[in-house]
């Protein structure tokens, strides 16, 4: 009775239990008072063989007003009452063991490895004597394991075999027995029985595991062997053997104590010298990322930069390997890699020195804003506290609402949401406004609260630690085959398959707003006709699934059946798509037809007649050139033929459309692997994460001529964002939290495909650093698609002012994406420096998980808290790790085939011998007045030919 852990440790196992809520340490009463008014009525009435109270009244009194406080000297008095209590209640042949299950530290807390926190006290009181003579006066020190096999053997019960323990040899002696040697030959009997299950049970673990000392195993063997032969022999003659049996009991005392010393020694080792090589090797490749995303853009980075930091690394590792081969130490990887990375770091080390000596600021060594770097701070620190590791789940979302908020200051403070001229000084060190606002502040305000909204809707789904129980999970992350009645279920299904139809919806309307859907290659028309296939196959997999304990009994072989063939032929979809857009990622429509198209005049609205001879020096050359241009195209048409123009279209947004398909076919067996109601929290991470690539868009500038770069507060956005889906789709960084629902989706029953189901669960577990990862190109796109759509006014070049008013006002099409390959470098390095600050990201929490695993390596949640959230974090990095490389490589799968398309279509037209010029939208009444140095390289390649771009206009 009392604490209701328990029942969780032993569900079942009392004829009778009285359990009360634990976990709120601000009460103090209501699991004492409860215990209280059962546990004297229970004693009474004499049915029970082991009765356990469980009081946590000074335990949380010392966690609310620590042990000094006058409430503990109330709870402790209350104490004091309840064993006297007892004391008068026992019988003669009942034990009474009051002890604690840890001790506190002197501000009430415990947890730690102080000998205050783990010092208890042990209380053993019988009316029958125990003890053959007084105790003494220092109390004596006894293992916590040791209260196993001593209350094991009181009650008649087997030791626990794997328990190594020894048995309190005080308690079994036989106080009223008249014979001296009965009590020796008492505490030596308990002690072999003891030593006989200790010895079965080193047997056993030292024939499966090969980690303890071959030597000290032995002797203690060969100790065992000769006070049981000893022990033997002495039963057989015991008269006159006072003596010989302490031999024997001091014997196996020391076996007992040496196999535990042994085993300690071996289990709780911890290899310092490899933990902290381990740490010094993740904080020198973070370091390092840092350093190359900062080297990126300069000349020659592929050589000066990264060969110093290699050739300084291998030396750090020759000279740890020299020394470790003199010294005789044995040589360790971890060691060796570990001085391998602090040595490349030595050049930076260097030029820091060299900086703080010439007093130059080591700004310029580590360029990140100062409110990115205190959020990162900040979320570094938090991974050494596990209050704060097990309320991750509302701590992510904080850092994420709190950069939100700074990069829509951030956009106030550049100018971009205001006029420069309302703008005096600059904030928070950050650049003063250099140019026009690309958003007015109703439409950047409008996407942070739609972002803050997405995000507090997707925190509705949580699901609670189990340190938390007071809080309650989201009932929407269970599935709906586990609600009953018909009605809700029918409507949240409704809902999930509206949801779903949402997201088809988006992409295609999306896809169709930059033109993207009207190519007839095979990805396109994959995305117009496979996805909503996999999207019907996932709604009548949903249904099955919900309904497949009510279907017929006839038909549950059918229902079974199709509810493992669905999941595959969505999954066989999407790997198609995947496939043909691997094979044909450029989404670009062509159209050839005879005779030049024409370049667009555009007629200035007018009002009014003519007031001045300006106004008919403006009017009148437009109305001409208008006129002069349907004649043109009348004369054009009535020819038989003409030169072959080939117009492209839709170039602008060709790496964004092939990025947002891969991520919509990942996200079809994604939330397969999930409860339906998950497609709710996939809807809004697809919302969410549009309408965050807007606000980065609107404080990133676009440069022509390069270097491209993502600043770290998008970067850091984006990792936050991984980190809140992953919470908001239910899963928790501890092994009880793991959906193991997923390994069974598509698998049929009675098979075992172990690498497919830990697959499917790895899968679903990390689901959110799969997409997050393989998106993060979008963070440089984004902001290249986000340019004006439409045409737009070119400008004139300088000169007489009056000659250019008589000029028509001219239009060219945005070239959005393809301003990117104006700098094929500059690209290849923006990729490379996106990547590596991404890694840094990622690298940090790696790092602060690994250092607070190691130095709290003894604290009493490390295998709870610590261990578990390394190794998530640790498994979560490889698989964003290679989901980011997987995002780069589709983008220069993309770069590639549109420098091929273009390589092909300069050759088609060489061989079709046609010598008309580049006609680009927008461009002047030649084309060499295209302004070429606009174009890609590629593009600039066809100005010999008749091929029109247009990249972003509707065909």
């Amino acid at each position: 009775m009392g604490d209701e852990t328990w029942n969780d440790l032993f569900p079942g196992a009392f004829s009778q239990a009285f359990f009360f809520p634990s976990f709120d340490v601000r009460d103090l009463h209501t699991v004492d008072n409860g215990i209280l008014e059962h546990l004297y009525p229970i004693m009474d009435s004499g049915e029970w063989d082991v009765l356990i109270t469980h009081f946590l009244g000074v335990d949380h009194c010392g966690h609310k007003h620590g042990p000094h406080h006058p409430e503990m000297a109330k709870k402790l008095s209350q104490m004091d009452q309840v064993i006297q209590g007892l004391v008068e209640r026992l019988e003669n042949d009942t034990l009474l063991v009051v002890t604690g299950d840890h001790g506190m530290t002197t501000s009430g807390n415990h947890g730690g490895d102080s000998e205050l926190e783990t010092s208890a006290a042990l209380f053993l009181y019988s009316p029958t004597a125990l003890f053959p003579s007084t105790p003494p006066e220092e109390p004596e020190v006894i293992p916590q394991i040791s209260l196993v096999p001593t209350l094991a053997l009181l009650l008649g019960l087997p030791i626990p075999f794997g328990n190594i323990g020894e048995v309190i040899a005080e308690v079994f002696s036989e106080v009223e027995d008249s014979q001296p040697h009965s009590s020796t030959l008492a505490q030596a009997s308990a002690l072999h029985l003891n030593a006989q299950q200790v010895s079965r049970f080193l047997h056993t673990y030292s024939t499966a595991a090969q980690d303890l000392q071959v030597k000290e195993l032995h002797r203690l063997q060969n100790l065992f062997s000769k006070a049981s032969a000893d022990y033997q022999r002495l039963l057989q003659s015991p008269q006159g053997a006072e003596a010989a049996l302490q031999t024997v009991i001091t014997e196996l005392q020391q076996f007992l104590r040496g196999v535990r010393a042994m085993c300690i020694e071996s289990w709780a080792r911890f290899s310092l010298v490899r933990m902290a090589g381990g740490a010094a090797l993740l904080a020198a490749t973070c370091f390092l990322c840092l350093l190359v995303s900062q080297w990126a853009a300069s000349p020659g980075f592929y050589f000066r930069p990264l060969l110093i930091p290699m050739a300084w690394g291998l030396t750090g590792a020759l000279v740890c390997a020299g020394l470790l081969a003199t010294t005789g130490l044995k040589l360790d990887s971890v060691v060796l890699g570990a001085m391998a990375a602090v040595g490349s770091l030595l050049p930076f080390l260097w030029k820091a020195w060299a900086s703080w000596g010439a007093k130059r600021p080591l700004a310029a060594l580590l360029p990140m804003p100062g409110p990115v770097l205190l959020l990162l701070l900040i979320r570094f620190a938090g991974f050494f506290s596990d209050s704060f590791v097990i309320a991750e789940a509302r701590a992510a979302p904080f850092l994420l609402i709190s950069l939100i908020l700074l990069l829509v200051a951030q956009l106030h403070w550049e100018g971009k949401l205001l006029p420069p001229k309302l703008l005096t000084i600059p904030r928070l060190g950050f650049l003063t406004p250099a140019g026009p606002p690309r958003h007015n502040g109703t439409h950047a305000l409008g996407l942070g609260v739609g972002l803050l909204l997405c995000i507090r809707l997707a925190g509705l789904f949580h699901r609670c630690p189990e340190e938390t129980p007071a809080c309650s999970s989201s009932p929407w992350l269970s599935p709906l085959a586990s609600m009953v009645g018909g009605r809700a279920k029918n409507v949240w299904y409704g809902a999930c398959v509206g949801a779903l139809a949402a997201l088809l919806a988006a992409v295609r309307l999306w896809l169709r707003r930059y033109g993207n859907l009207k190519s007839p290659e095979p990805p396109v028309l994959f995305v117009r006709w496979g996805l909503p296939l996999m999207g019907l196959g996932t709604a009548a997999y949903w249904a099955l699934a919900s309904g497949a304990d009510e279907a017929p009994p006839r038909l549950r072989a059918l229902v079974a059946g199709a509810s493992v063939m669905l999941p595959r032929a969505v999954a066989g979809l999407a790997a198609s798509g995947l496939m043909l857009l691997l094979w044909r990622p450029v989404t670009v429509l062509v159209k050839a037809a005879a005779g030049a198209p024409r370049t667009r005049t555009v007629l200035t609205p007018f009002s009014g007649p003519p007031t001045s001879q300006a106004d008919l020096d403006y009017v009148v050359p437009q109305i001409y050139r208008h006129m002069q241009e349907e004649f043109r195209g009348r004369l054009e048409r009535t020819k038989s033929q003409g030169p072959l123009t080939v117009a492209a279209y839709q170039l602008g947004s060709v790496y964004s459309a092939a990025m947002v398909t891969a991520l919509t076919l990942l996200a079809f067996p994604l939330l397969l692997l999930h409860a339906e109601r998950i497609s709710l929290v996939f809807l809004l991470l697809f919302l969410q994460s549009f309408l965050l690539l807007h606000l980065l868009a609107a404080g990133i500038p676009i440069t022509t001529p390069g270097p491209f770069t993502v600043p770290w507060q998008a970067v850091s956005a984006w990792a936050f964002m991984a980190t809140q889906t992953f919470y908001s789709t239910g899963h928790q960084p501890v092994f009880p939290a793991i959906h193991w629902h997923a390994a069974f989706v598509g698998v049929p029953e009675g098979h075992d495909f172990t690498w497919l189901s830990a697959l499917l669960v790895g899968t679903n577990t990390f689901a959110s650093h799969i997409l997050f990862a393989v998106g993060c190109p979008l963070l440089l796109l984004w902001p290249f698609l986000c340019e004006s759509q439409g045409p737009r006014k070119r400008r004139q070049p300088p000169g007489n002012e009056a000659e250019a008013r008589v000029r028509p006002e001219e239009e060219e099409e945005p070239l959005m994406e393809m301003r990117l390959r104006d700098a094929p470098h500059h690209f290849n390095a923006a990729l490379l420096q996106l990547g590596l600050k991404y890694l840094f990201v990622l690298g940090i929490q790696i790092l602060a998980c690994a250092l607070a695993a190691s130095i709290l390596r003894r604290h009493l949640m490390v295998w709870k808290v610590f261990a578990p959230k390394f190794i998530f974090e640790a498994v979560g990095f490889i698989v964003s790790s290679v989901g980011l490389c997987l995002g780069i490589a589709l983008v220069m799968r993309v770069d590639g085939a549109v420098s091929s398309w273009f390589r092909q279509l300069v050759l088609a037209q060489q061989k079709a011998g046609e010598q008309s010029s580049l006609v680009y939208t927008g461009a002047g009444s030649s084309a060499r007045e295209a302004q070429s140095h606009l174009l890609p390289p590629c593009s600039q390649d066809l100005l010999a030919s008749g091929t029109s771009l247009f990249y972003n206009s509707k065909s």
